[in-house]
Parts: C-alpha cells; sequence; structure tokens
C-alpha cells in the first residue's frame, strides 16, 4: 500500500504557486483557474479560486500531494481545508510586490497552527523585476516573529528550484531524515 503525503503552497496571487506546482509534479497539474474579476485582473488575466493539485510520485511508489491554495483572501475558506494533514508550508512572496513583508504576515498569520505544528519555508520570486533586500527583509520579519527563517530565491518556473525548496523545506522538518527519518527520508531520495 503507498502512501501519500501533503505540502501545501501559500502566497499573494502572481507569487508564482500555479508554476512551481506545474515545475514540480509528475502529472498533468488539476487547477480552478477562473477569469479574475477584481483588482486582480490588473495583475494577471485568470486566479486560482480553489486551489491547484499535483502529484510528484516518490521511488518507493508513494506520493507527495501539492495544493497550491488560492492567494485571495476572500478565498481564505480553502486554506484550513488545504493544509489538515499537511507535512509542511512553501510560501511564494514576489520580490516586485509592493509590501512584500506586508504580504509575508499575511501568511504568517493565518497558518500560524501549521507552523508550529510543521516547518515553513519562503521562496522569493520574481527577483529578476524586483528589488535585492527583499529576502533580507522577509528573514528579519520571520526573526521578529520567531519563526526559523528559511528563505530563498527562487524561480517557480524551475524544477530543481522549487525541489530544492520542497527539500529544504522537509530539512526543517527532519534535519536528520537522510539517515533516521523513514518519511521525509524516502521523500528527499526522490526529489529531484
Amino acid at each position: 500500500m503507498s502512501l501519500h503525503y501533503k505540502i501545501v503552497f501559500a502566497g499573494p496571487v502572481g507569487a508564482g504557486k500555479t508554476s512551481a506546482i506545474k515545475a514540480l509534479s509528475d502529472i498533468e497539474v488539476v487547477s480552478t483557474e477562473a477569469k479574475a474579476s477584481d483588482d486582480v485582473r490588473k495583475l494577471k488575466a485568470t486566479t486560482t479560486v480553489a486551489m491547484d493539485y499535483g502529484v510528484m510520485k516518490l521511488d518507493n511508489g508513494d506520493q507527495v500531494r501539492l495544493y497550491g491554495a488560492p492567494g485571495q483572501k476572500r478565498f481564505d475558506f480553502m486554506w484550513d481545508i488545504l493544509t489538515e494533514n499537511a507535512l509542511g508550508l512553501v510560501v511564494l512572496i514576489s520580490a516586485t510586490a509592493p509590501d512584500s513583508v506586508a504580504d509575508l504576515r499575511i501568511y504568517l498569520e493565518a497558518f500560524r497552527e501549521l507552523i508550529e505544528r510543521t516547518a515553513i519555508v519562503v521562496g522569493v520570486t520574481h527577483t529578476d523585476a524586483g528589488h535585492i533586500a527583499v529576502r533580507h527583509c522577509l528573514i528579519e520579519e520571520m526573526q521578529r516573529q520567531g519563526i526559523p527563517a528559511c528563505v530563498m530565491e527562487v524561480d517557480a518556473r524551475s524544477r530543481s528550484d522549487v525541489a530544492m525548496l520542497v527539500k529544504t523545506l522537509l530539512f526543517s522538518i527532519d534535519p536528520f531524515a537522510g539517515t533516521t527519518g523513514p518519511i521525509v527520508g524516502s521523500i528527499l531520495k526522490s526529489v529531484p
């Protein structure tokens, strides 16, 4: 019997959650994109309204299910649903956002229970067009809130970048996973 694990991707609209899941998934991603009907349309034509769903297949037959939470606050009821039994949280923040730190605060507050129970890693996207100091500002904010600060610059379209986020998240959960953690260790061995 194969086992299933869950990792949740969260962050504001346009941060790259759908792209990250597409980059890592071994199946065609199930997406609930709909035409943007509010201020979001200024950022992009469509937005996730329920979730994105992908699967990373492990060498031993197990699966890591990848869930992308909608970025708009009006769909935040999905956040609690998606985080149930999650192994950990990946938050993506765009370096081009008007206030990246304020964006991060929203997700640290909303997912605090999950973060305290598991682990979090933050990926800073759109760094080619954004301010270089964003990563450092996000680290400082996490430290102010007493959350272990693991913040990396990533290209959400890159399988290797997203895989590194997942690996970092797993090592945050179990630093000895490669030698002692059967669940996290088996995932780590299968992540590209």
